[in-house]
């Protein structure tokens, strides 16, 4: 009797504190809910303008979205169709809590790379981007706007070799798919 009174004198007193002690699962910054207007299953069609990278004409795609690593970053891949044939890409959104910013990085299947900062103001998401392709390295500027409803959106990019001159790259619209297919 005296050693079932003795155990259970440990787990009344004991127990409380190793729950207590457990370490809470990390959560994300507040700020990253911003990110979730954009999971879902989107298309898109637009026109790149000629420029530094080629000649200009239409193309069409998808992106599908989602929140991935416990919630703390946004990954989009896509596919593409156009004049410069097919292409993939992965894009990956985070919140930085030390510098107060969003940070971005999208990498393409023909080596290209951008890498930046996304400032995201109501429903305008602005990227400064560096992007690296076929050994040359670009900035770019897009503005994106999505609509209240968060269901369609357009965007335009800018691009320049020298950080000073800018031209337009392309514009795009932007329609979040009803249902989001099954992958």
């Amino acid at each position: 009797m005296q050693r079932i009174s003795l155990l259970l004198f440990v787990l009344v007193v004991f127990f409380p504190m190793t729950i207590q002690a457990q370490p809470q699962a990390p959560k994300p910054d507040p700020e990253v809910r911003k990110l979730h207007a954009m999971v879902g299953h989107w298309t898109y069609e637009g026109e790149y303008k000629p420029g530094p990278l080629g000649p200009g004409g239409k193309f069409t795609g998808e992106d599908n979205c989602q929140m991935i690593l416990g919630g703390f970053f946004l990954q989009c891949q896509g596919a593409e169709k156009g004049p410069r044939g097919e292409g993939r890409v992965l894009e990956l959104h985070g919140y930085d809590p030390v510098n107060k910013n969003f940070i971005s990085d999208t990498y393409g299947d023909g080596g290209g790379r951008f890498s930046g900062v996304l400032t995201i103001s109501g429903n305008t998401w602005t990227y400064e981007e560096k992007w690296a392709v076929a050994g040359k390295q670009y900035r770019v500027k897009d503005s994106m706007v999505l609509a209240p409803d968060l269901t369609t959106g357009t965007d335009k990019v800018e691009i320049s070799s020298d950080g000073t001159t800018w031209a337009p790259f392309w514009e795009t619209k932007w329609t979040k798919a009803k249902p989001a297919p099954k992958t």
